[in-house]
């Protein structure tokens, strides 16, 4: 393992979204590097990104939300970049955008599946991030 985690997978990184956390940038592991990659097999990218501890709570909530059913609408990290997760009615699925607001701003939708062992991943992913970084735990 190159020692980066993954805090978030929905989909694959060949098709889907992935939010990597590369590392401390040098807080004391109070704010993440990290990179979010989205990728389909027609389109894909990256997008450089800080997590702070403040992230790492509101993504918990953001899972506690999604669980119960709820869309998300989550902007988040620096440099702009948000998060939107949209439940389709089958709650097998899930709408996932990522749009990053620089000039110009840019905005990827990609479908991915979201079952219950998604959520028990989800949470996994999270508290490993907690267990990486302490300090990020807040």
């Amino acid at each position: 393992m190159d020692g980066s985690v993954e805090l978030v997978r929905m989909g694959s990184e060949g098709d889907g979204v992935v939010l990597r956390l590369t590392g401390d940038e040098g807080t004391n592991g109070t704010v993440l590097a990290g990179v979010l990659v989205v990728g389909t097999p027609f389109v894909s990218g990256h997008l450089g990104v800080r997590v702070l501890p403040e992230d790492l709570r509101e993504w918990q909530e953001a899972l506690d939300a999604l669980d119960s059913g709820q869309d998300v609408d989550r902007r988040a990290f620096s440099h702009g970049a948000s998060l939107v997760v949209e439940r389709d009615a089958s709650a097998a699925t899930a709408r996932v955008t990522v749009e990053d607001a620089s000039v110009p701003p840019t905005c990827v939708t990609v479908t991915v599946p979201m079952d219950d062992a998604w959520f028990d991943d989800a949470y996994e992913r999270l508290e490993r991030v907690w267990k990486t970084w302490p300090a990020a735990e807040g």
